[in-house]
């Protein structure tokens, strides 16, 4: 039976299980076993609170999945496409609970990892394997979501601190993280920087920093984004990033997640398609399991059919990244492809479960609900379109 394979449904139709070695198996069915036993029951009553399940982080953090393929300081060093795999199974379970290894493991830790001297690394990263400490990453603004580029966060040196201002959006754990990255342009020379910012040994925040958790959202409940603003905050300069130099760097960053974002879609999608077919063999109208009608089954091939794409984009991806040949251009491509499948392939899920389809007990409004914020973060289908575009005609439609 093919790893990929939780239940009698198989959603391995070409064998993408035989790219895997006994590792990747073992990983697989480790994040697995953790979801259904530690997550799955909990899971949408944390949804209906919008708050995260923080009790079940001593178990994640025995899963030896923090970090992801950070080599050392504690973290597992797993390769690209393990990387893509706990991804993958964290997203099947819950997008919130991916979306708070992804915004810890692989954006903060990532850009400390990319981005840190070797004492800044030794620092914070052995911490924030063992969850210790938990990390943010403070880019997108109220006014530049897309055009991040423009951001308006300022950072000024004043003595051996940075004086930083501005206000940031949507920031995962920006709320409750002990070290936050912010990306703010240097003063002195325009250029946009990281900068750490830690709280005081007693647990509060500095003086000058401020954060609320965004309330109302129809998505991703189950993590909290926060609204950021600061004000004369004091960053002492050793916790400027040493290799952040310009925006190229977030570019750097942000193309090392943007294919796991394409990995979270294929959990999502699987999620969704498995819950399909389970339900459409069970269901009976007009005499029948409503498997037996020709609308069902044409719709169910057409959903294996994206689902089976997605494998095999993800995968090879996976393989490319490692072998450090994935291009920003690809990787952009993997995404718009994958967050748009997965979007639709969770939208037919929920209408074959008509309605029922609405009910959390079913799973399958929350990869649907979620798969519209997948659709929309690290890049929406028109951004990654357009990169996608300059890299067909040579010519730049950022406009």
């Amino acid at each position: 039976m093919s790893a990929l394979n939780s239940s009698n449904v198989n959603v391995d139709f070409y064998n993408v299980d035989e790219y895997l070695n006994d590792e990747d198996r073992a990983l697989v069915k480790k994040v697995r076993a953790f979801v259904d036993e530690t997550v799955l029951p909990v899971i949408n009553e944390y949804w209906e609170k919008a708050d995260f399940p923080y009790e079940i982080l001593p178990k994640l953090g025995e899963l030896g999945i923090i970090g992801t393929a950070i080599e050392g300081y504690g973290a597992p060093g797993l390769t690209r496409l393990q990387a893509g795999l706990v991804a993958m199974e964290l997203s099947r379970g819950d997008g919130s609970l991916n979306t708070f290894n992804a915004v810890h493991s692989g954006l903060a830790m990532g850009t400390i990892n990319l981005l840190g001297s070797e004492e800044q690394k030794q620092r914070w990263l052995p911490q924030m394997a063992k969850l210790e400490k938990l990390g943010a990453f403070a880019l997108t603004e109220p006014n530049h979501g897309s055009d991040s580029v423009a951001l308006e966060s300022s950072a000024t040196l004043d003595g051996d601190h940075y004086v930083l201002k501005g206000e940031k959006r949507w920031i995962g754990l920006g709320h409750v993280a002990d070290l936050v990255i912010i990306w703010a342009r240097d003063t002195e020379d325009g250029k946009v920087k990281a900068f750490i910012m830690e709280k005081n040994a007693d647990g509060s925040y500095p003086d000058g920093y401020w954060a609320e958790a965004i309330e109302g959202k129809i998505a991703k409940r189950a993590i909290q984004q926060a609204q950021i603003s600061f004000e004369n905050l004091r960053i002492p300069a050793a916790n400027k990033l040493e290799k952040s130099q310009s925006f190229r760097d977030v570019g750097a960053v942000l193309n090392r997640t943007r294919s796991t974002v394409a990995w979270e879609s294929l959990g999502h999608a699987t999620a969704a398609y498995e819950a399909a077919v389970q339900y459409t063999s069970e269901r009976v109208q007009f005499g029948n399991p409503i498997s037996h009608y020709q609308l069902v089954q044409n719709k169910l091939a057409k959903m294996l059919a994206d689902l089976t794409a997605m494998q095999l984009m993800c995968f090879r991806s996976g393989a490319m990244q490692t072998e450090g040949k994935l291009s920003n251009e690809q990787a952009s491509l993997l995404k718009m492809f994958c967050s748009e499948k997965g979007r639709n392939l969770c939208r037919d899920a929920r209408d074959l479960l008509g309605g029922n389809g609405l009910l959390l007990e079913n799973n399958v409004a929350r990869h649907l609900t979620d798969m519209e914020v997948v659709h929309t973060y690290e890049g929406t289908d028109f951004i990654q379109s357009l990169i996608v575009g300059r890299e067909i005609t040579g010519v730049s439609a950022f406009k």
